[in-house]
Formats: structure tokens, C-alpha cells, sequence
């Protein structure tokens, strides 16, 4: 059965980005969200085995998006994306119930092997 995937990011060309790397990987996209309540709604309703999420996005940022969906399921595994210079937002996000983090610019590999040991992560 294929990794179910969620992807939020205001932006759609980071989007896009991901969508490739995880197609390419093998794994399914189920939904993409372009703000935090956009999240919050898509994970209840999708269900996805994982979710990438921005830290910074209008409407709601991704640390609070993080609260809503533990508080809804704390075995969620969200993968934080984050710029270069993020690192306190990062912890932020981590000590919100975050599993593990990628730094932009990444690499496919970078991705799908932080995506990987989330997934085999006991919860």
C-alpha cells in the first residue's frame, strides 16, 4: 500500500516540488493545504500517513496547524519545512508534537529518507 501523503505550503511552487519528489518515490499524494486551517480540515477529512508542513503561512502558521492536528490525533507525523534560519520556530514546531524537520533548500533524498524514518518511527 502506498504512503498516503499531505502537503502544506502557501506556496505553490514548493508544492509542486514535493508533489514530485513523493510521486516519484512512489508514494501518494492525497491533498495539498495552502494555510494551517486549510490543514487542520484536510488531515481530519484525508487521514494521510504523513503530513510536510511550512512554518510560516497567512491565516495560520504551521506550529499552530501542529497543535490542532496532535490535539485531533497525537500519533500524527508531521515533517516540518523550514528556511535556513528557522531553528527556533523548528523547536517551536517539534516541542507542538512535529516528528522531525527538513531544511529548504533540500534535496529528493534529503526528503524521502526524513519521511521514511518518521514513518518507521514509533509514535
Amino acid at each position: 500500500m502506498k504512503v498516503r501523503v499531505l502537503i502544506c505550503d502557501d506556496a505553490e511552487f514548493m508544492r509542486n516540488l514535493l508533489k514530485d519528489i513523493f510521486t516519484h518515490a512512489g508514494f501518494e499524494v492525497v491533498g495539498e493545504a495552502i494555510n494551517g486551517d486549510d490543514v487542520v480540515d484536510k488531515y481530519k477529512i484525508l487521514k494521510p500517513d504523513v503530513v510536510t508542513m511550512d512554518i510560516v503561512m497567512p491565516v495560520k502558521s504551521g506550529i499552530d496547524a501542529v497543535r490542532e492536528i496532535t490535539e485531533y490525533d497525537p500519533k500524527a507525523k508531521i515533517v516540518m519545512c523550514s528556511a535556513l534560519g528557522q531553528e527556533i520556530l523548528v523547536m517551536d514546531a517539534i516541542e507542538a508534537g512535529a516528528k522531525d524537520f527538513i531544511v529548504k533548500p533540500f534535496t529528493s533524498e534529503q526528503v524521502i529518507k526524513t519521511i521514511k524514518k518518521v514513518l518507521e518511527s514509533e509514535v
